[in-house]
């Protein structure tokens, strides 16, 4: 007998049991996106791995160890499953020139990869929502993105997800403070760790992002990049922690926050929880006003984030906030051979109005059947037998609430149903 194959390690089956949880918050999202008039854009999950190399950067953990690339045997390209979606978004942008009307409001959802190291709240495939607004100059749109995140949190009943923000100034200010940090970094060598070492030249500035507990009192002890900045770039992130002062939200300025893309550029943010254990952030952006020159566009500003929905989910389910699971409205049950064309006839009638019925399939006594409907969760049995087919009606027995067992025609079954519904479901 052959092994039973599994699963990709990291790739995970969402089974029935737990789509319902995932359903809610794919529609409260769905909603959360439209109130803010941002609309949605779907790109491949492939991609040609030059956009994720110019567009993230060559020396980063993504680029260097975690893509899934390979060579396409067809025609020699080198292709990478998407690690992130801000690049495809913006090579979508561009190839299909959406900014010659003006600034655009996009949003994205799905599958992302990284080969990485499976751990609760970080997977080899996992999924993210990201937001994009390209063609604001900010830093309006920036504490936009900050609003729409706490309004999101409050929809999925969440708390305890901490705002932290910082700028990464402009080109020249972080070309200065990199020469500072390096020459910092260099008096403290010996401290350093590998990854820390290799970075030292190339990119310096991801170093302060390490999650080496090791390297704490070196980090600690860095040059700020605060110090460094030009006055244009001092005052966008002025304006944005006023801007977010006068919403009433609350949060803390991370000098050392530089995040693991290169194509940031001022105001970098993060939401950060206590309750995922290591994986602490939960949804990250900021401004990458250079990326779309970068990319082959006109300069164009913008900035976006991505949230994490594995993430979020589990801090949904320790929250208690557990989506209903799915349950029919009705269970045909049938029994006979004049029967079965007669309830085939019904269960389509009942779907036609708008209700949701499970046939049964796969023969069995009543006794038998009136179990299974029972179980299904559905809200009425509907039983058809070869009276019922003879007369052209349907018994409806209700399930979850007391009431005798009447025969009725089809439509007027229906109307009972869909009377009995919950006024918000109607």
């Amino acid at each position: 007998m052959s092994e039973t194959l599994q699963a990709v390690r990291g790739m995970n089956d969402i089974l029935p049991e737990d789509t319902p949880a995932w359903e809610y918050f794919e529609q409260t999202v769905a909603k959360w996106l439209r109130a803010y008039g941002y609309r949605n854009i779907r790109t491949p999950v492939l991609e040609r791995t030059e956009l994720f190399v110019r567009s993230i950067g060559e020396v980063t953990d993504i680029v260097e160890k975690e893509m899934y690339s390979f060579v396409d045997a067809l025609n020699g390209e080198t292709l990478t499953l998407r690690p992130e979606g801000t690049a495809a978004c913006v090579r979508a942008v561009l190839q299909h020139n959406l900014l010659y009307p003006g600034p655009q409001r996009l949003a994205y959802a799905g599958p992302m990869f990284r080969h990485e190291r499976p751990q609760k709240g970080r997977y080899r495939q996992f999924h993210q929502v990201g937001v994009e607004a390209l063609g604001f100059a900010g830093p309006d749109v920036d504490v936009e993105h900050i609003a729409m995140c706490a309004r999101l949190w409050k929809a999925l009943g969440l708390d305890g997800i901490r705002l932290q923000i910082n700028t990464l100034g402009g080109p020249v200010a972080r070309a200065r403070y990199r020469g500072r940090l390096t020459q910092y970094l260099e008096a403290h060598q010996d401290h350093l760790d590998e990854d820390a070492r290799r970075r030292l030249h190339t990119n310096p500035l991801r170093v302060l992002d390490t999650k080496n507990s090791h390297l704490a009192a070196v980090v600690a002890g860095a040059p700020r990049l605060l110090d460094d900045l030009e006055p244009e770039s001092l005052a966008h992130f002025e304006q944005l922690q006023e801007m977010i002062r006068a919403l009433g939200l609350e949060f803390e300025v991370n000098p050392r926050l530089v995040r693991g893309l290169d194509y940031y550029n001022l105001t970098v943010f993060e939401w950060i929880t206590d309750r995922l254990g290591a994986q602490s952030a939960v949804c990250a952006g900021g401004r990458y006003d250079g990326l779309v020159a970068q990319l082959g566009g006109k300069p164009q500003p913008a900035c976006g984030f991505a949230m994490g929905v594995e993430r979020l989910l589990a801090l949904m389910q320790d929250a208690g906030q557990v989506a209903a699971p799915w349950r029919p409205e009705i269970y045909l049950a049938h029994s006979g051979e004049g029967a079965q064309a007669h309830a085939l006839r019904v269960v389509e009638q009942m779907r036609d109005q708008g209700l949701s019925a499970v046939l049964h399939c796969g023969g069995g006594s009543f006794k038998s059947q009136m179990k299974k409907a029972d179980a299904s969760g559905a809200l009425f049995a509907l039983i058809v037998g070869e009276e019922e087919a003879r007369a052209g009606k349907v018994s409806l027995k209700p399930l979850r609430e007391g009431g005798e067992q009447v025969s009725l025609d089809a439509g007027e079954a229906a109307r009972r149903i869909l009377a009995a519904r919950p006024a918000d479901a109607r």
